[in-house]
């Protein structure tokens, strides 16, 4: 059983490295600007001041880590890790395009870091929980880096992510290939509060101060949700189909919304912030 578990978990972890190494091709498409969105409004709870240390774990392309950079300014200092490296060439590029020098980004395992303990102020994690295959010793590494007086915070989905579009992609998915049906989600293991809540607990983390809130993101065209499904873990899935079968998932998927007249889909998030005693 041990090994099977090593198994599983090495494959999520490659899985998830080779997924979003793929997306980053479409991660900043007008499309997806659900990253940024909710990056930004990570860091806007957070509330990071000037000359601050933040350690931002599955970093991406930077959606959370650049407007952190801001907010601490020069006098402090952003690290940004991930598993996707051409995720992270992408956040290097845009903060040398917005003339951020306070940020760096590194291809490291948040559930390894080796850094130093509690030598940050803020500690984030957003839509990056869920793939790491043993969420509570991640948070466990993550709130060890957490110092005296600072803050861990965990952005998740909340439940339905992506609907209407998820289950027609899913069902489309399913005419073609049943046995990648709802494969891979990692996304659904944790979307509740009170989940949430308890992830921290069982890390060692005080009961944080959990937000659900309801959201949309518009479609312009049904058609756009194809390029969530290529920037977002869906295209794992897409990524275990010949490209005629992948073709037809798209035609099915896209027709299927068209003639649903679906004009947004449902994201709701779950907020979480912790801070260590002083």
């Amino acid at each position: 059983m041990a090994s099977e578990a090593t198994a599983h978990n090495a494959d999520l972890k490659s899985v998830t490295a080779a997924t979003y190494a793929a997306t980053a091709d479409h991660f900043d498409d007008a499309v997806l600007s659900f990253w940024d969105r909710f990056g930004r409004r990570t860091v806007a709870l957070l509330d990071p001041r000037p000359g601050e240390t933040v350690l931002d774990a599955c970093c991406g392309t930077g959606a959370s880590a650049l407007p952190a950079a801001q907010a601490v300014g020069s006098t402090g200092h952003v690290l940004g890790l991930d598993v996707a490296e051409p995720a992270l060439a992408l956040a290097r590029a845009k903060a040398v395009a917005q003339n951020l020098t306070n940020v760096e980004f590194r291809v490291l395992d948040v559930e390894r870091t080796g850094l130093q303990s509690q030598s940050y102020h803020a500690v984030v994690c957003v839509f990056g929980i869920f793939f790491l295959p043993d969420m509570v010793a991640a948070l466990t590494e993550l709130w060890r880096l957490v110092r005296p007086g600072g803050t861990l915070a965990v952005t998740v989905w909340g439940p339905q992510w992506v609907e209407p579009g998820a289950s027609a992609f899913w069902d489309a998915v399913a005419a073609e290939r049943p046995d990648l049906f709802r494969g891979f989600q990692p996304w659904t293991r944790v979307t509740e509060p009170e989940a949430v809540a308890e992830l921290f607990c069982a890390a060692g983390a005080p009961t944080p101060n959990v937000a659900a809130e309801p959201g949309t993101h518009p479609l312009a065209d049904p058609a756009d949700f194809w390029q969530i499904v290529l920037g977002t873990g869906l295209r794992a899935t897409v990524g275990q189909l010949d490209a005629v079968a992948a073709a037809r998932v798209r035609q099915a998927t896209v027709e299927r919304l068209r003639s649903d007249r679906v004009t947004e889909v449902m994201v709701n998030v779950v907020y979480a912030r912790a801070r260590r005693p002083a």
